[in-house]
């Protein structure tokens, strides 16, 4: 006869297990998304800078694998909630999952508007912005990167890191914008292009801005905390 509690000991592990390759399979799909979302801004600031019409349009086409895959996620969160009820620090992980499946979707939405803007740029002068905007891009690529390792780390600390880091993003946006102004007020001609640049410094000024969001979401999923009270306690040190 089997013993009562060594039936609900095993049905216990068994549920315990499903949720953690649940988990495991929203991970891999976040990840998934974060790659792809990395090569999209990559490929859209090579084909800005070097004039790539062709494979700007690549970078569009390619951004419904994004849409599917965080269809994809969402569908996978719910049912995993449905299904094992998780609670405290589990649930977080699985909320975290959905909310960031939406943040990386709109990273991709900026790979797909800067790469729409090369065809208008095609013929535009190299000016100094244009030169400055791969770095400022691989600074946010960078932290998304980052941030979603963090994710599937639950790596706080490193969450943090991402999150200090978009200063510098934001100072390398402030500096295009100065100059492309300049650029503006010193001969009319340059609006048209200049103001194209903009709207690509403003995509990339976003990426980071983004991936400070899924910082927070990653802090809060590792530890339950604000990132906003660990980021002031650091400058009161």
């Amino acid at each position: 006869m089997v013993d009562p509690t060594e039936n609900e000991s095993l049905i216990g592990a068994h549920t315990l297990k499903a949720f953690d390759e649940d988990l495991d399979q929203l991970r891999a799909l976040i990840s998934q998304m974060g790659g792809l979302a990395e090569h999209q801004i990559r490929e859209s600031m090579r084909c800005l800078t070097q004039r790539d019409i062709e494979g700007a349009r690549k970078v569009v086409e390619a951004d419904r694998r994004l849409d599917e895959l965080e269809t994809e996620t969402e569908r996978r969160a719910i049912e995993t909630i449905a299904l094992r009820a998780p609670l405290a620090g589990d649930l977080r992980d699985v909320v975290a999952a959905l909310k960031i499946s939406n943040v990386v979707e709109r990273i991709g939405d900026y790979a797909k508007n800067i790469a729409r803007r090369v065809e208008e740029l095609e013929s535009a002068p190299a000016i100094e912005p244009l030169s400055l905007m791969p770095e400022m891009a691989r600074i946010a690529t960078e932290m998304v990167h980052d941030v979603l390792n963090a994710f599937v780390e639950r790596d706080a600390e490193t969450a943090l890191r991402v999150a200090r880091r978009d200063q510098a993003v934001d100072d390398f946006y402030n500096s295009i914008f100065r100059t492309l102004l300049t650029h503006m007020m010193e001969d009319s001609h340059n609006i048209g292009h200049a103001t194209q640049l903009l709207f690509v410094a403003k995509n990339i000024e976003r990426v980071g801005d983004h991936a400070t969001n899924i910082a927070e979401m990653v802090y809060y999923a590792a530890t339950g905390g604000r990132m906003a009270d660990a980021l002031n306690a650091d400058d009161t040190v």
